[in-house]
């Protein structure tokens, strides 16, 4: 029995030693081991909520579109834009917005609200989107070398027959027919399917077989 209670104490006074040189140690790990659990849980929740508000911000966007009303849709994106702009929501009410100033005729404040989502959004896709209609704008304006610049940009191959196309567009108004041409011709290659955009498309590169 003596030497079972001699053993236990060298037990205890090992695991004593032990504890007095890594004790302190092991209660840190602990402590940022549960501090990282609550931070991530925090974390979680507070991501959570940014969302949940984002969406609502969004539905009041919905809500004031039917108005047509620029200046009421710009105040309500606004509120996504400046709250939470990484937000997919916030981008998405940037480009009603921009339809809606566009729409009016205001293609200063269209064009602003577009290149907010190209300098904010993470979506490749729709910022692709937003780079075609940013060139609709500039092509209005006949602003051509900064549309075709655009359109220059790396896109999503399922832009690419929407992209040939406009540039058709902008290199028809600028008088290069035969680039025009070209571009038509791609853009009609590009789309596969026939259907009403390709016969639109077809008559525009017809239009120009006379010409130039």
């Amino acid at each position: 029995m003596a030497v079972y209670d001699l053993e236990e104490q060298e037990k205890i006074d090992t695991l004593k030693s032990w504890w007095n040189t890594y004790g302190t140690l092991v209660t840190v790990l602990v402590a940022a081991f549960a501090a990282g659990i609550a931070g991530v849980q925090a974390w979680n929740y507070y991501q959570k909520q940014k969302t949940e508000q984002a969406a609502e911000l969004y539905d009041s966007v919905l809500q004031v579109q039917g108005s047509g009303d620029p200046k009421k849709i710009g105040d309500a994106a606004r509120l996504l834009m400046e709250g939470f702009p990484s937000s997919g929501y916030a981008a998405r009410a940037a480009l009603i917005s921009a339809r809606a100033n566009f729409d009016n005729g205001d293609l200063q404040n269209a064009k602003s609200r577009l290149q907010w989502i190209l300098d904010n959004s993470k979506e490749d896709e729709l910022k692709d989107l937003v780079r075609l209609r940013l060139a609709g704008v500039l092509l209005d304006e006949k602003k051509y070398p900064e549309a075709l610049s655009l359109l220059e940009t790396r896109h999503g191959e399922s832009f690419d027959s929407l992209y040939a196309d406009l540039k058709g567009d902008i290199l028809s108004a600028t008088g290069k027919i035969a680039e025009a041409r070209a571009a038509y011709q791609t853009a009609l290659d590009k789309m596969g399917v026939k259907g009403t955009y390709h016969n639109i498309v077809q008559m525009k590169l017809d239009a120009l077989q006379t010409a130039g």
